[in-house]
């Protein structure tokens, strides 16, 4: 399976940063390879907040739409997002957002497995770059 993390250092305050990341209907507007996004459910509960997404990601021909469930525990400042269905066996992603003097540091790591076993050999040997190419792009539009 395709496991990578990242850490960035980013000049805004970490609730708007929690904010950004949460509002998934937006990414198709600056992440590489995400076409659409749609959020079915969203419950903001005392310690969390639920989100029920959908996500359409890829370059023709090879397009596909996850769904994932998105929860945002308030106390620990973190996300921790899981598959429900579409094309991939596993996901795993975790996002934890830590306030510094000047920034925040935002942790990122990704662990996950596509049913199409041929799409999952290829994405093993350039998932780092990837990651890398997202992360630059929140950090980007975060900043800006």
């Amino acid at each position: 399976m395709p496991k990578a993390s990242v850490t960035r250092q980013i000049a805004r305050e970490k609730q708007k940063l929690i904010d950004f990341v949460l509002d998934i209907e937006k990414y198709s507007e600056f992440i590489p390879f995400c076409i659409d996004s749609k959020v079915h459910e969203k419950e903001d509960k005392q310690d969390e907040i639920v989100i029920i997404a959908d996500l359409t990601i890829g370059r023709k021909p090879f397009v596909d739409t996850y769904k994932s469930d998105v929860r945002y525990d308030k106390k620990n400042d973190s996300i921790h997002v899981t598959n429900i269905g579409g094309p991939l066996n596993h996901l795993e992603n975790n996002w934890k957002f830590i306030q510094k003097e000047n920034y925040t540091e935002v942790q990122f790591d990704v662990d996950f497995e596509i049913k199409n076993k041929f799409l999952n050999l290829i994405m093993e040997k350039s998932f780092q770059f990837g990651l890398n190419k997202i992360a630059d792009a929140f950090q980007k539009k975060a900043e800006n």
